[in-house]
């Protein structure tokens, strides 16, 4: 196995190419004048940052770039729960340092503004790209993440066709994204939440970080719940622990 250090740089790493990647694809591409990538484009940038780091990472931490993966993979009996805590702190901290590299290159666009919503932050009411309510934005995030973290526990399970996890855990985050954009602007990770969040936070009050329990209490559950349900419908084969095992 990895040392835990190395996989803790790995970890962040990640974690910053999926915020840098899915965010910045968002803020600096979604609606460019005449040639924007809109929501399709945004989806695929997700889906792309976590499919090329799960190539790129999986063998030395695993590629959960998320806590509440982290903590799904620990409620389906993949990851030891003493590293949780340390693969979270390592999945926030790369999200913020994203976040804020983020900003300081949209702000060298003069027409660049700050508002609300900016950052591509996670929000319900007022800041859902939809204006949904706080309820849809705590069934479809927990929902969405329940599903997931099935599919993360399916397709690296010891049963499924080798070396494909990656393809169906990057689609899987693309469909995700297809789906709830315009709910919460789609999180199912509490470290993407956090990063924008935060950083705006610091430059503008755009009460983003008064919603930011919803994105860590919503994924959550719906994480633990898929572990167990995985767990409790497909068993449990001999399978590595997810800490730096290939995917």
């Amino acid at each position: 196995m990895v040392a835990l250090p190395k996989r803790l740089f790995a970890e962040f790493l990640g974690t910053f190419w999926l915020v840098f990647g899915g965010c910045g694809s968002a803020v600096l591409a979604a609606a460019f004048p005449s040639l924007g990538i809109g929501f399709v484009g945004v989806s695929l940038a997700f889906g792309l940052t976590v499919l090329t780091m799960a190539y790129s990472i999986g063998h030395i931490s695993g590629c959960h770039l998320n806590p509440a993966v982290t903590i799904g993979l620990w409620s389906g009996k993949r990851f030891p729960g003493a590293e949780i805590v340390p693969y979270a702190v390592a999945q926030v901290l790369g999200a913020i340092v994203a976040a804020g590299v983020l900003l300081v290159i949209a702000q060298g666009n003069p027409a660049f503004t700050l508002g609300p919503s900016s950052l591509a932050v996670n929000g319900y009411g007022d800041l859902s790209p939809g204006h949904f309510a706080l309820q849809s934005g705590l069934i479809i995030e927990a929902l969405l993440t329940f599903f997931f973290v099935i599919v993360i526990l399916g397709s690296t399970d010891t049963r499924a066709p080798a070396g494909f996890a990656p393809i169906a855990i990057g689609l899987a985050l693309t469909l995700i994204h297809l789906i709830s954009i315009p709910v919460t602007n789609t999180s199912v990770n509490p470290a993407r939440s956090t990063g924008p969040a935060l950083i705006l936070a610091l430059v503008k009050d755009s009460g983003a970080l008064s919603q930011l329990w919803l994105f860590w209490v919503a994924p959550i559950i719906g994480a633990v719940l898929g572990g167990i349900v995985y767990r409790g419908f497909a068993g449990e084969p001999a399978a590595p622990a997810i800490t730096g095992e290939p995917l």
